[in-house]
């Protein structure tokens, strides 16, 4: 396991450079984006608005199902998952 780490790390190390941008795409990008990607960055207002609006949508959905998944809070008898755990009774 160590091992796996050891090569993961180096092999994330080796190629880091490649995914940030080039010197050129930095330039190009808006001030507190440059070095995250290559390319343009947004181009308007409606990009912006599209981007923070699925951040909301993706971190809404982590919360749920975090939430769902510690606790379900599924007590009620008639519950579908007491069907197969009485089954075995």
């Amino acid at each position: 396991m160590k091992k796996l780490i050891l090569l993961s790390g180096l092999f994330l190390f080796a190629f880091s450079q490649n995914v940030l941008a080039c010197d050129l795409c930095k330039k190009n990008q808006p001030k507190g984006l440059e070095n995250i990607t290559h390319g343009p960055g947004p181009s308007g207002t409606i990009d912006y608005i599209i981007t923070w609006s699925a951040v909301i949508i993706v971190m809404v959905t982590l919360y749920l199902s975090l939430k769902f998944l510690i606790r379900p809070k599924e007590n009620n008898p008639d519950h579908i998952k007491n069907i197969v755990l009485n089954e075995n009774l």
